[in-house]
């Protein structure tokens, strides 16, 4: 078995030589297509604007710096005749324009792009492989009639900064004024600082008194207790004009569809939750689920388009926080242990109470829980020390009841606040006056339909001594019977280690090198090391070792941990109860895990071994898969963890290495792609994740990638731009780093999953069309119609759906200096999907993604205590500078980083 790359590719000997095969020249724009590669324009997101654009998009123009070129661009690639042209946003702009003039000053100008913006590859054209279809799209067409919007800006005296109060405001001020002050007109509020009118008010500023009931009043109101709370509403035209972009003009046309849902539902983001939308549900601890929608309004190639979606959220039951507690511990009358202590600690923080104690509702939110009872919990008030007890007792005559409780902690660091915990407690939109009657918007009732095609599932090889050499899946899955995987790691060293009191000791092979053992689960390190202390001898080094789990939970991060950056140990975790079932698919997917695990490769594409997959079997490419995990809401203290994995087996592209680092807390750009420090020996020292991994894939193979595609996931559309501009920056500078003029072409594509459009079959009742589930079939690809309306790209339904309705994963090229052809991108992508190590069946996003997003996940028990409810030890926040100090990862040993450890 050759140590990487399987298949037997020569050993790695000439690590430092260069390269035997003759590489093309790493000018960009390499890749074999004709004649220089170009840049686009500088343009801003969202693709309004007049003018043509054309080349590969903006990005860093060299290795060493991230400003966007300025160079004329040459022209693009050809675009089929059906393709929208780059004029289709301007059009689109045009036409509302004509129907919704915004008002502006005359002498108004267009300001100018920032020079941070960029413009995105246009679309190439459109697919045309795979099977014609047609499918319904959760998408409602907006019909747009002519009117003149005016924009208003306001100011609420004394603020607030809760939008329900500010609409509240706002509603009552519109029931008192319509008919007079404001003309009849019914404006359309955003929460914060603006309006919108279809048409301009009576006057250009104007003042109102709104006087509201003291339901809920803020901490630092100076309202008295049961009196009435004034504010000081003004209304001004805006003093700049409205500027004429296609993004700003949804915005406005976001906040009219918005407007009545807000003031009827419990808004959170950009979706809308009721009691009233559909049936609650409990979820436990004091939290329970309501039923909602989520709504959109989107630029697509058939226009604008109201994307609608189910959704449901979690929240908190409106009860005393010390029933709440109860969930966690029966008896109040006792101090909490400090395990009970965390996990309503974790639960609590950054929850609104209602305080009732003064006469009037308080509502503050809670930063923490007192490490003390309350009955410990001392302060200084007027310059008198005392405790909270004693506080409510002599101020607001209380008598706490549960005084082994902590007290919940409100306010800022420097002041302080403590309180007891016993204190608290369908659009139709075509039927909306301010929608349709005075902004003549008017959106369809019934659901998109979309032309579609069904790409054809790839072959897949398997080794030719197996009955099957070879198979063509059926919906997306496949079977192991018959088969021999590709590349069968060799073990020679293994054993296991049992942490189980009721497992059978009869489903073991009772011959491994080392003689399978039982060990405590309270003592789970020292097994481990026990274990890597008797395989140390030359030639007897474990390769191998399957753990059966403890029966109770919470031991799999620690042992992940202990093995893979303590000991260097290759593990494999079974469930006891799945071990004992005797299910032969379970065992079928374990032995998956352990092929990848120790080296081997369970199937690889036979496009693949053919060297038939355009612009990637022709030269040698790499294969990048990169995302970022951030830690739940509430750990604030916790890093953010960023993966990079790459493939190591060009041609076959099914060997991925992976990489992991923490960063800041909720930081989205990766900040380890590439680094460089001034070493005073060595001088400059170049790292970094894309440097690392691109030198790990010439010692692989024995060559310098040529070309990289890389998969970026989980990046919002709002970030494309701040992300391609730092990460294509940092790829530069790994490749310049490794050779002077190292520049292969790069694609940059961004993989969303978490997005809200839904695709269902036309007819659910034609065979052949959907699955056994009534989803649609597995390789349905859309890139017209809802799709954006010129730039690259596309929604992929790669996998089949196991229940419930198939989400597709949405792809969306940020860079392509290689000119990929729709087809192409779109048949690459969906045939990298049957190539996941760890089950037969096709899956949802591209597996270099799915790989990226497992060892992020992986690398976050490297760092968790779990002891203390999933809290993280991963980082302190420094008060001086109020970032987080970060904390690096344990290192991975080097022989578990060499295999797809994370699987």
């Amino acid at each position: 078995m050759s140590r990487r790359g399987g298949g037997g590719r020569r050993p790695d000997s000439r690590l430092d030589q260069p390269t035997q095969a003759r590489a093309p020249s790493f000018q960009r724009g390499g890749g074999g297509a004709a004649g220089p590669r170009g840049r686009g324009r500088q343009g801003q997101r969202g693709g309004a604007g007049s003018g043509s654009h054309s080349g590969s998009g903006a990005a860093p123009s060299s290795p060493h710096t991230a400003s966007t070129s300025t160079e004329p661009a040459p022209s693009s690639p050809s675009v089929s005749a059906s393709a929208p042209s780059s004029s289709s946003v301007s059009t689109l702009v045009e036409e509302t324009e004509q129907k919704l003039t915004l008002a502006a000053p005359a002498a108004a100008t267009l300001p100018p792009s920032s020079s941070r913006a960029v413009r995105l590859p246009v679309r190439p054209g459109f697919g045309t492989r795979g099977r014609k279809c047609v499918v319904r799209a959760n998408h409602f067409m907006v019909q747009l009639a002519k009117r003149d919007i005016h924009h208003y800006d306001v100011s609420i005296d004394p603020e607030v900064t809760s939008q329900k109060i500010n609409r509240e405001i706002i509603s009552q001020l519109i029931n008192l004024y319509r008919l007079t002050n404001l003309g009849e007109r019914i404006p359309a509020y955003d929460g914060m600082k603006s309006i919108y009118t279809a048409g301009p008010l009576p006057f250009e500023s104007k003042e109102f008194i709104i006087t509201l009931p003291d339901s809920d009043p803020r901490p630092s109101s100076s309202a008295s207790p049961g009196t009435e709370r004034q504010f000081r509403v003004v209304i001004r035209l805006a003093s700049q004009p409205y500027v004429y972009t296609l993004q700003k003009f949804i915005q406005v046309l976001d906040v009219v569809l918005r407007a009545a849902p807000s003031e009827k539902h419990t808004v959170v983001g950009r979706s809308f939750f009721s009691t009233d939308l559909g049936p609650m549900g409990q979820l436990g601890d004091g939290i329970e689920y309501w039923r909602g929608y989520f709504q959109s309004l989107r630029p697509t190639q058939f226009g604008l388009s109201l994307n609608i979606d189910v959704s449901a959220s979690s929240f908190y039951k409106p009860i005393l926080v010390t029933e709440f507690v109860q969930y966690y511990c029966s008896d109040l009358s006792r101090p909490l242990s400090d395990q009970v202590r965390l996990k309503v600690k974790k639960a609590l923080k950054g929850i609104k109470v209602v305080l009732r104690h003064m006469g009037y509702n308080l509502s503050c939110k809670i930063t923490g829980i007192t490490s003390q009872p309350m009955s410990q919990v001392m302060f200084t008030c007027d310059n008198e020390t005392r405790s909270v007890v004693q506080y409510f007792l002599e101020k607001h005559k209380i008598a706490l009841q549960f005084t082994s409780l902590p007290a919940l902690e409100a306010g800022t660091e420097e002041r302080r606040i403590y309180l007891p915990m016993e204190m608290a407690r369908e659009n139709a939109y075509n039927e909306d006056t301010l929608v349709n009657n005075k902004f003549g918007i008017q959106v369809a009732d019934g659901l998109t339909s979309v032309d579609a095609r069904i790409l054809p599932a790839p072959m897949l090889k398997y080794h030719k001594s197996g009955r099957e050499a070879s198979v063509n899946p059926d919906f997306g899955q496949w079977n192991m019977i018959n088969k021999k995987m590709f590349n069968g790691g060799t073990v020679q060293v293994w054993t296991c280690m049992n942490f189980s009191t009721r497992l059978n000791h009869d489903v073991f092979n009772p011959r491994p090198v080392i003689p399978i053992s039982s060990s405590n689960p309270n003592q789970i390190e020292k097994a481990l090391v026990d274990v890597r202390n008797k395989t140390t001898q030359p030639g007897k080094q474990l390769q191998l070792l399957i753990i059966i789990l403890p029966d109770v939970s919470r031991s799999y991060g620690r042992i992940k941990r202990v093995c893979e950056t303590e000991l260097g140990i290759v593990s494999q975790c079974c469930q006891p109860k799945h071990v004992s079932s005797g299910n032969m698919q379970y065992f079928e997917n374990v032995a998956l895990k352990i092929n990848v695990k120790v080296g081997g490769r369970n199937t690889v594409l036979d496009d693949a071994v053919q060297k038939r997959i355009p612009l990637v079997t022709d030269r040698p490419t790499i294969i990048f898969g990169a995302d970022v995990t951030h830690p739940q809401p509430g750990e604030d203290s916790s890093p953010s963890i960023a993966a990079v994995v790459a493939s190591m087996d060009w041609p076959e592209v099914t060997k991925y290495r992976g990489l992991v680092s923490a960063q800041a807390h909720n930081e989205e750009i990766i900040q380890d792609l590439y680094k460089s420090i001034k070493d005073p020996q060595r001088g400059l020292v170049h790292g970094g994740m894309i440097r690392e991994l691109l030198i790990d894939f010439r010692r692989s193979t024995n060559f310098k990638p040529h070309r990289i595609i890389f998969y970026r996931d989980g990046v919002s559309e709002g970030q494309f731009s701040q992300v391609l501009l730092h990460e294509m920056n940092a790829i530069r500078q790994a490749c310049a780093s490794i050779e002077e003029g190292y520049a292969p072409p790069v694609t940059f594509v961004v993989v969303q999953k978490r997005h809200h459009t839904r695709l269902f079959p036309a007819d659910h009742n034609r065979h052949g069309l959907t699955d056994k589930r009534g989803n649609i079939l597995p390789g349905t690809v859309v890139d017209t119609q809802i799709c954006h309306p010129t730039e690259f790209d596309f929604y992929l339904n790669s996998h089949a759906g196991i229940q419930g309705t198939s989400r597709p994963t949405h792809y969306h090229v940020l860079y392509d200096e290689n000119r990929f052809t729709a087809d192409d991108l779109q048949m690459l992508t969906n045939n990298l999907c049957y190539t996941y190590a760890r089950c037969t069946r096709s899956v949802s996003i591209v597996p270099p993604a799915y790989y990226a997003r497992l060892a992020a996940f992986r690398a976050r028990f490297y760092i968790e205590d779990e002891t203390s409810a999933g809290g993280s030890t991963g980082g302190t926040r420094s008060t001086a500078e109020g970032s987080l100090a970060i904390r690096p990862l344990p290192v991975i040993k080097d022989n578990v980083k060499d295999v797809m450890f994370y699987c």
